[in-house]
């Protein structure tokens, strides 16, 4: 395990399988500043670890994770110097641009930017009690990690328009269905097969797999 973090857990099991937790349980595991920073660096040591070859990302607690922690808008000290910490810090480029596989394994919420998070990720699995949606409209604001671009790769374009603009979410069998996610698991079995999965994963060159994507 990583020391060090306090919203998030990283550890690795010795099978070449790295898991990212979210760990703010208390609030759904909503994404606040302090967890970006974290995930930056967690995300840094998976891509430049040889011996991490597939990441698993899950949240702990009830939820996958709620969205942006909203206690938290406007508190940075200038738009400017807010949107130059962004640019330093690319979180979501970091985690699309990772030269190996990461899985999402969604339970419970995953709704704004835990949806995109998730959407970042290569593959996604979910269990049966799962919601999904993007919801950020309805809170007078539009989805700030790509949302707008990388859920109508997912899903056709009408029903990525359909989730962004009324903010309406969908259930984890309509997810699977309309194949947002690739695996639909009882809530049990969730961490099992997303191990399972990654696990495949890791025995793969990782030459391959970088190419690939």
């Amino acid at each position: 395990m990583m020391p060090g973090f306090e919203t998030i857990i990283y550890e690795k099991d010795g099978e070449g399988v790295a898991r990212l937790t979210l760990n703010r349980p208390g609030k759904l595991n909503a994404v606040n500043l302090q967890m970006r920073d974290e995930l930056w660096q967690a995300l840094l040591a998976f891509r430049d670890d040889p011996d991490a070859r597939v990441l698993i990302v899950r949240g702990a607690g009830s939820a996958f994770c709620s969205g942006a922690d909203l206690s938290e808008f406007g508190t940075a000290p200038t738009y400017v110097e807010s949107r130059r910490a962004r640019q330093e810090r690319d979180l979501w480029g970091l985690l699309l641009h990772l030269p190996k596989p990461v899985i999402a394994a969604l339970h419970g919420y995953a709704l704004g930017a835990g949806l995109e998070l998730a959407l970042l990720c290569d593959l996604r699995l979910a269990s049966e009690e799962a919601r999904l949606g993007v919801p950020e409209v309805g809170l007078g604001y539009i989805p700030s990690a790509g949302g707008t671009q990388t859920l109508p790769r997912a899903v056709p374009l009408g029903v990525a328009l359909r989730m962004i603009l009324t903010g309406d979410p969908i259930d984890a069998r309509e997810a699977y269905r309309l194949r947002l996610v690739q695996r639909l698991v009882p809530r049990g079995r969730l961490d099992a097969e997303a191990g399972a999965w990654a696990r495949a994963l890791a025995t793969r060159s990782p030459l391959a797999l970088s190419c690939a994507k």
